[in-house]
């Protein structure tokens, strides 16, 4: 479990606010809220989800930061309660939603802060999934460094040697003779070059980037949802805590992941699927050792490279806008814009008249060029 992992980190002070007050919305907001993110979801591009220890909770994993995490019961001297094991953890209604989701390509990537694997064990393909701290289910070779699955989870951390040596020659490879280390990242070590890379490149193509279950403290992993704001996406944060960018997205929901994601998966008219064995490849014993294979193709990131470079292009923009207000600002002359007050408040009745909600149902925030709320 998560404590366990914690365990076997080496000493760090800096890690991050702890213990913050949890907020819930009303269940009428929460609803209207949850209507408007399922709209978004439908009218979007590319959607990409960042996922946090808050998703993992309802599996019997603590998260690390919550008035009941890990590290907040550290600092108060506390010890947290066993919780269940990375082994006997199966994925939650979020997982298996985000995994649906994927299947009717509502959603085009995930990129995941979290080590316990269960979106490896939802049935989401490698190429659909970015591990930026690492995962309990997968080993590393040190020379070759490709990537297979384990059927149990490993009980080192820090990229520690185990006693296994690579598969390679089994799926066609050469045999480079090497051994297997965990994926799992200590503080100091640098996050994987293809994971990263990936999650670079979705981030910014992304027009809509969605935070479930973080508080997006981690750098550079709490970052990337920022480079979809960048060229001119959406940002959605779903926590329970507040988070420290709250204030540049669009919206915020605060609330239950799980109860959450059922809402917008009823909106959109989707069955959360169950958790099966057969599609979880630490569970599956028929499958070869080409399937176990979990190394990032290089084909995968010369491909997003190209859709980069086609969709990417910076705009200059107010920060906290609407996409909406963003296509009129251009349109604008440069002195317009602080004399941009009465302009604003036209946009946002147009705004609130174009959306699905009425307008009575979901406070905006409209923010001048000075930050402060209009």
């Amino acid at each position: 479990m998560s404590c366990s992992y914690a365990d076997g980190l080496s000493p760090y002070d800096n890690k991050g606010v702890l213990g913050l007050e949890e907020k819930y919305e009303s269940s009428e907001t929460l609803r209207l809220k949850c209507g408007l993110l399922a709209d978004w979801i439908q009218g979007a591009r590319h959607v990409v989800v960042h996922t946090g220890a808050g998703i993992s909770t309802a599996a019997g994993i603590p998260d690390f930061r919550g008035p009941n995490g890990v590290w907040t019961l550290e600092q108060k001297g506390l010890k947290p309660e066993k919780g269940v094991s990375f082994d006997d953890a199966i994925p939650t209604k979020t997982h298996m939603s985000l995994k649906r989701l994927i299947e009717c390509q509502k959603i085009k990537f995930i990129v995941s802060q979290n080590i316990d694997g269960l979106h490896l064990r939802s049935g989401v393909s490698r190429q659909y999934l970015a591990e930026l701290h690492g995962n309990m289910f997968v080993e590393q070779c040190d020379k070759c460094g490709r990537q297979f699955i384990r059927h149990f989870a490993t009980t080192s951390v820090g990229k520690k040697c185990l006693d296994t040596v690579c598969r390679s020659e089994q799926i066609g490879g050469r045999p480079c003779r090497g051994r297997m280390h965990d994926t799992i990242l200590d503080w100091e070590h640098n996050l994987p070059d293809n994971d990263l890379a990936l999650s670079d490149l979705h981030s910014s193509v992304a027009d809509l980037s969605i935070c479930l279950g973080t508080t997006l403290q981690i750098i550079p992993s709490g970052n990337l949802p920022l480079y979809t704001k960048k060229y001119g996406g959406r940002l959605v944060i779903c926590n329970l805590q507040p988070t420290k960018h709250d204030k540049k997205a669009d919206l915020v929901i605060n609330g239950n992941v799980e109860e959450i994601i059922t809402n917008v998966m009823k909106k959109l008219g989707l069955e959360i699927p169950e958790y099966s064995t057969d599609f979880d490849p630490t569970r599956n014993s028929d499958l070869s050792s080409a399937d176990l294979d979990w190394t990032i193709p290089s084909s995968r990131i010369k491909e997003m490279k190209v859709l980069y470079k086609k969709v990417c292009k910076p705009t200059k923009r107010n920060r906290k806008t609407f996409m909406y207000e963003r296509e009129r600002e251009c349109e604008k002359p440069a002195k317009a814009r602080k004399k941009s007050l009465p302009i604003k408040k036209e946009e946002m009745i147009k705004v609130k008249e174009e959306s699905p909600m009425d307008s009575s149902d979901i406070k905006q925030e409209v923010v001048d060029n000075e930050g402060d709320i209009i």
